[in-house]
């Protein structure tokens, strides 16, 4: 039995510069078993080899997708017998919210050092539990796609410009962000429209089971079981145990206030115009061409084939901080 199983997907954009350097930490340290796929395809093989050296923790390190495609084969893969360690995510990728969510910052090979120390002396206090969302298209014996972070709406259509358009321009990550953030408060606030700017949003229709339903063209749509959500702003207590949701209506001022509450901390704390904070078990999302990205992979629901949302049953993580 190792300390730690760390999957690494090289082709993810984060590893082209941290994984000769994770290579070798790994070649110099016994307590990690190290397991480098090129494709996600490969990812369940390699979970058949990993769960015969029977590890203390699961380390991911590679992009949204290899996530996305690692925790949808450990829950659904059966690799474990239903015993599936702590899962860990290195910071990679473009977003790194699920590795934020849990602690997980800056270098990556301190991030590593940290968890083989955590796997060595004891996990037990750093072990949380998170349920993920699963998301089909409705279709009876579809498989479910597995993640944690769910952006739709106009959220998705801005992920894709900012991907599409802003990204290939090879500017910083926090700069591209920025730029992204201002074509879309321009868009929003005067209606400017063109080829180099953020698209209009379609209508869409989000079904809550036994909450109701929302209808209408939104700026921000979440659905997420992480404790955070965006700005540093968390989730209610009350709101764990099921995914929550979150969405903005397609005007300057409920989008300002979003913003204003979740920069002041009082995100979450009343009712605001505008702005809508659901939970629910099952969600279903309905439009015509409406995008969805599900940690970091895009999804779209067409008429008669709307995108589900079921929360899971909860899956052990591991927490740097205790």
């Amino acid at each position: 039995m190792v300390c730690v199983a760390l999957l690494s997907n090289p082709k993810s954009t984060g590893n082209r510069q941290s994984l000769p350097r994770v290579r070798t930490f790994c070649a110099n340290n016994p307590d990690i078993f190290h397991y480098e796929v090129e494709h996600v395809d490969q990812i369940g093989r390699a979970l058949q080899t990993i769960a015969r050296v029977e590890p203390a923790v699961i380390v991911i390190n590679g992009g949204d997708g290899t996530v996305q495609a690692a925790l949808t084969e450990l829950y659904q893969g059966e690799h474990f017998a239903d015993k599936v360690p702590p899962i860990a995510v290195l910071p990679n990728g473009k977003t790194n919210l699920i590795a934020l969510d849990l602690g997980i910052h800056g270098d990556p090979i301190k991030a590593l050092e940290r968890i083989v120390e955590i796997a060595k002396t004891g996990i037990d206090k750093h072990v949380v539990a998170r349920e993920l969302i699963a998301l089909t298209d409705g279709q009876v014996g579809s498989r479910p796609v597995l993640g944690m972070f769910l952006g739709g709406a106009g959220l998705a259509d801005y992920i894709l410009y900012c991907r599409n358009k802003i990204y290939p321009l090879g500017l910083s990550n926090t700069l591209s962000h920025i730029l992204t953030a201002i074509a879309v408060v321009l868009s929003l606030l005067f209606g400017i429209r063109g080829k180099y700017m953020p698209p209009a949003t379609q209508p869409v229709s989000i079904s809550l089971i036994r909450e109701g339903q929302l209808a209408g063209r939104f700026t921000v749509l979440i659905v997420t079981t992480l404790e955070r959500l965006l700005l540093g702003a968390r989730t209610t207590e009350d709101a764990r145990g099921s995914m929550k949701l979150m969405a903005v209506d397609q005007n300057g001022p409920a989008l300002f206030r979003a913003v204003f509450a979740i920069l002041s901390g009082r995100f979450g704390t009343r009712r605001m115009q505008g702005i809508h904070l659901e939970q629910g078990d099952t969600i279903r999302i309905e439009g015509v061409r409406s995008s969805v990205i599900l940690d970091g992979e895009l999804f779209e629901a067409s008429e008669g084939y709307p995108i589900v949302l079921r929360s899971t049953t909860p899956v052990p993580f591991l927490r740097l901080a205790a």
